[in-house]
């Protein structure tokens, strides 16, 4: 949380760019990405096939109308119009129910492949290296899981069935009037290219251009905003958090002013498809002039109207290729949330087996961002040390402590457990041996007997009951409605600061963990009583923390008598 009110006093800090890494073709992310989204040929070809039946009811619409008026001005028997009657009825029905069908179809597809992208990330998050969550901020992570994935699930309803649609009927449309005048045709062709593909072009090119501008000031916000909403109190004490509220203010109006911005080259894409339509019309009209001695006067005037609805289809490419934009930068960032550019990732083809007893800790490590960064830090933990990292806000505490448990890399030097670098362990069975113990860990909406097996999933009810006990909330725990079974409703919002301060260490307590780092343990607690807890955590003969096991505490309060060693760290 210090690092994270560090960051928040500085304006303006623009998030460190990942770069694309070599190979991955920006015109092949989306296919890339269709991996994660999965989603059903069978459902897709059928909302495609839905769309091309509705808008060729409309074609069809264009044209029986045409010929009904034109043919009715003649005066011919009733009868010889009723066909046409009731063929006009129909499709005209038939548009807006197979309309409906190609919409219903084409959001269950995309809702199901929003699901499913959700769920591979979750699990490749849960299941991948710890780093590749640690490294970005919870407002980044929230954008990502959220707005990427919608945006990424949209190229199905608005880039994918829009083009199929369009293609299909293009062709249909210039084929028919083709087949009345191949000069008519000619230009319906050369409109429909200006719609459907000119005009999305442009469209494409202005989204590009201002759509990351967007997408920062987006993340930007989402970032200030959780600091503000996670942090509050905090923000509060150190004088910050109307700062950090305006500059959440301040990304929103910069996001509004970006998205503006790329509107307005947009606008004139928009604008193309209207043209065109008038271009081709009076390219009929002309057509008709030319056939007008030769032609019978239904198919003068269906050479007039087809072209009307023939550029339905190309009305929405536009806005399809914006998408395609958006929808391919959100690719990119859920590919590199889920492939992660080897921070974390095991070292070598074969990972090393984890020392058998508690091991040795050890760094010449410079940790923290490119723009604040420590001096050299050297560490060295034989099994069962006890040592205090201690600093002023901001100064990389917490930084220290995560580049420690190998969730964030270091920017210089190298961490070794007896010897050997952290990178060259399956994650998985490090993470189990050197566990971070971060102060803003989750409380979940379901029991306490739940929210401790986190830590281990094999405690017996009575381990559990002897670590509240022991981090002091055995009366707590006496008092629930139904013990450990009761349900702490909404989470973190059931106890109180530091009832949850002391519920997290109840984790750390029962962990299997056999190096523990802690970050800022005791905050929330009176001061006196996070000294005792201070001194019996850092104690070689802890009632909390075994002997063999060693334990790492990031404070700003460490009392005078603790008797431990003592490491300072600031960012440079």
């Amino acid at each position: 949380m210090a690092d994270a009110i560090a960051s928040a006093a500085e304006p303006g800090a623009v998030p460190r760019k990942r770069v694309v890494p070599p190979g991955r073709r920006q015109e092949r992310v989306l296919l890339t990405a269709a991996a994660l989204l999965r989603p059903r040929l069978r459902r897709l070809l059928a909302a495609i096939a839905l769309g091309v039946l509705s808008l060729s009811s409309a074609l069809a619409l264009a044209g029986v109308s045409a010929w009904l008026i034109t043919r009715a001005w003649q005066m011919p028997p009733v009868l010889d119009l009723s066909i046409a009657v009731v063929a006009v009825r129909t499709f005209a029905i038939s548009r807006g129910v197979l309309h409906y069908c190609e919409r219903l179809a084409t959001h269950s597809t995309a809702l199901g492949a929003a699901s499913t992208v959700r769920t591979q990330i979750y699990r490749r998050l849960a299941s991948g290296p710890a780093a590749t969550a640690a490294r970005l901020p919870s407002g980044e992570l929230v954008a990502r899981v959220g707005a990427d994935v919608d945006e990424l699930a949209n190229v199905l309803v608005r880039a994918v069935v829009p083009i199929g649609v369009a293609g299909v009927l293009a062709v249909t449309a210039t084929a028919v009037v083709a087949v009345i005048s191949l000069s008519a045709g000619a230009i319906l062709a050369s409109c429909l290219f200006l719609a459907g593909v000119v005009a999305p072009a442009l469209a494409a090119k202005a989204a590009a251009s201002q759509e990351a501008m967007a997408r920062h000031h987006h993340s930007g916000r989402d970032t200030s905003a959780m600091l503000a909403l996670d942090y509050a109190p905090q923000l509060r004490v150190a004088g910050i958090l109307p700062h950090v509220v305006a500059e959440a203010h301040r990304r929103q109006i910069a996001w509004g002013h970006a998205l503006d911005a790329a509107a307005r080259p947009a606008a004139i894409s928009q604008a193309m498809p209207t043209a065109a339509i008038g271009i081709s019309v009076l390219g009929a009209v002309a057509a008709g002039i030319a056939l007008a001695p030769t032609a019978a006067p239904t198919t003068l005037a269906v050479l007039m109207l087809l072209p009307l609805s023939a550029f339905e289809a190309t009305v929405p490419l536009p806005a399809a290729a914006v998408q395609l934009t958006r929808s391919r930068m959100a690719a990119l960032r859920l590919l590199d949330l889920t492939t992660p550019d080897g921070v974390g990732v095991t070292g070598s083809a074969q990972p090393v087996s984890l020392p058998a007893g508690p091991g040795r800790l050890s760094a010449d490590v410079c940790v923290g961002h490119r723009q604040t960064r420590s001096d050299l830090v050297t560490v060295d933990l034989p099994p069962g040390s006890r040592l205090a990292v201690t600093g002023p806000t901001g100064g990389g505490k917490t930084t220290l402590l995560m580049t420690l448990a190998g969730l964030l890399p270091a920017l210089h030097g190298q961490v070794r457990l007896d010897g050997v670098a952290l990178s060259d362990f399956d994650s998985d069975e490090l993470h189990s041996t050197v566990s971070f113990f971060a102060e803003d860990a989750h409380l979940f909406a379901t029991t306490v007997r739940d929210n401790l097996l986190v830590a281990r999933g094999d405690c017996r009810d009575d381990e559990l009951a002897r670590a509240l006990d022991r981090v002091g909330l055995g009366e707590w725990l006496n008092n629930l409605p139904v013990g450990l079974s009761t349900v702490l409703t909404g989470g973190a919002q059931a106890v109180s600061a530091g009832q949850r301060r002391r519920l997290l260490l109840a984790r750390a307590v029962l962990s299997p963990a056999r190096i523990v780092l802690l970050d800022e343990p005791t905050e929330h607690l009176e001061a006196a009583e996070a000294e005792d807890v201070l001194r019996d955590l850092l104690a070689p003969t802890s009632d909390l923390m075994t002997a063999g096991r060693t334990v790492v505490v990031a404070t700003h309060h460490l009392p005078n008598d603790s008797g431990c060693a003592e490491l300072r760290i600031d960012s440079a």
